[in-house]
C-alpha cells in the first residue's frame, strides 16, 4: 500500500522504549533539563511534560537560539517562564557564554533533593540531572558543550541518540543523556509539519516538496521580505518553489522546474539559518 505523503507519519518503536526507560530513570535524577528548538518553542515541546516527568524541577533551554528571531523568542521565554514557573535560558551549542548559568541553575534546582538525601544521613553527592527533548533539538550538542568535549554521539538526523549514558560535567553535576521523545500519534499536522521543518521528524515520514511548500506558506505569512530578499524574488512575485527554482536556475532538461531539488535546498537553507532567523510558532 502506497504511503500518503501529504500526511506526516512516524512509527519510531525505539522512541516508545526510550520514553519507558525515561520514566524508569526519573527516580535517579534530581532535576531535568528540557531542550526545545528555539524556532518552534511550543511545537517542539512534549504535550504532557509535567506529567511525564512527575513534576521534577526543570530548566528549559531554548536551543539553537542563534537561528531564531531573538525579539520574538524573548517574548516566548517570558511567557513560558511565567506560566510554568520554571527558568528559561536561551542557548546555542556553538556558544559557551551561557555555560556557567546553565550549570549554576541546574545545581540550584537539584539542591532540595540533595538536602533531603543528606537529612537521611547520607553524604552529599553530585546533582544528577536528566536531559530530555524531541529528536534533533540538540540534546547531545548541549551536553557536549557542557562537558567541553564530544563524548556523546551527535548527528544531524532525527533520533541519532538511542542509548542513555551518564556524563560528568564537574564534581557537583552529572548529566544523564536521553533519546528524544516524540508523541506516537500526531493528530495536529500543523505541528507535525513544523517538526519536519526543523528536521525533528525522520525524512522517511514526509515528502520534501510538500513540507517545503508548507514552510514557504508559513514564511510568506510571517517573514515575506526576508525570504524574497534571500531568493532574489521580485516584490510582487509569489514565494513558491516554482519561482525560487527559476531564480536559482534549478531547472531540468526542457526548462522544467526541478522542484525536488529546490525543495531540498529550501529546507536546508532554512535549517542552516541561511534565509534568516525565524520563530514559526505563535504566542497565542
Amino acid at each position: 500500500m502506497k504511503k500518503d505523503k501529504t500526511h506526516i507519519h512516524w512509527y519510531p518503536g525505539h522512541i516508545a522504549k526510550a520514553e519507558k526507560k525515561l520514566k524508569e530513570q526519573l527516580s535517579l535524577v534530581d532535576a531535568v533539563i528540557e531542550v526545545l528548538d528555539a524556532r518552534i518553542p511550543l511545537s517542539s515541546g512534549y504535550d504532557n511534560i509535567a506529567g511525564l516527568l512527575n513534576d521534577k524541577p526543570r530548566l528549559i533551554l531554548f536551543n539553537k537560539s542563534d537561528l531564531a528571531d531573538k525579539a520574538k523568542l524573548k517574548n516566548f521565554a517570558d511567557k513560558i517562564q511565567n506560566t510554568s514557573g520554571y527558568p528559561v535560558i536561551l542557548s546555542d551549542a556553538k556558544n559557551s557564554k551561557d555555560l556557567n548559568q546553565i550549570v549554576k541553575k541546574v545545581i540550584e534546582l537539584s539542591e532540595p533533593r540533595i538536602q533531603a538525601i543528606m537529612q537521611k544521613g547520607l553524604l552529599r553527592r553530585p546533582a544528577r540531572v536528566m536531559v530530555v527533548g524531541m529528536p534533533n533539538v540538540g540534546k547531545s550538542s548541549i551536553i557536549n558543550k557542557l562537558t567541553r568535549s564530544s563524548k556523546t554521539k551527535t548527528g544531524a538526523k532525527a533520533g541519532v541518540t538511542r542509548q542513555q549514558q551518564w556524563v560528568r560535567i564537574n564534581p557537583q553535576l552529572e548529566l544523564l543523556d536521553t533519546p528524544g521523545i516524540i508523541p506516537m500519534r500526531q493528530e495536529d499536522q500543523a505541528r507535525a509539519q513544523k517538526l519536519a521543518f526543523v528536521n525533528s521528524v525522520s525524512e522517511n515520514a514526509y515528502s520534501n516538496e510538500i513540507v517545503a511548500r508548507e514552510l514557504l506558506i508559513l514564511l510568506t505569512e510571517k517573514y515575506p521580505d526576508i525570504v524574497k530578499s534571500y531568493y532574489n524574488l521580485a516584490d510582487d512575485a509569489e514565494i513558491s518553489l516554482e519561482n525560487i527554482s527559476q531564480s536559482r536556475n534549478w531547472i531540468k532538461t526542457g526548462q522544467e522546474a526541478d522542484l525536488e531539488r529546490t525543495a531540498i535546498y529550501v529546507l536546508r537553507d532554512f535549517r542552516e539559518g541561511k534565509i534568516g532567523k525565524f520563530v514559526l510558532d505563535d504566542l497565542d
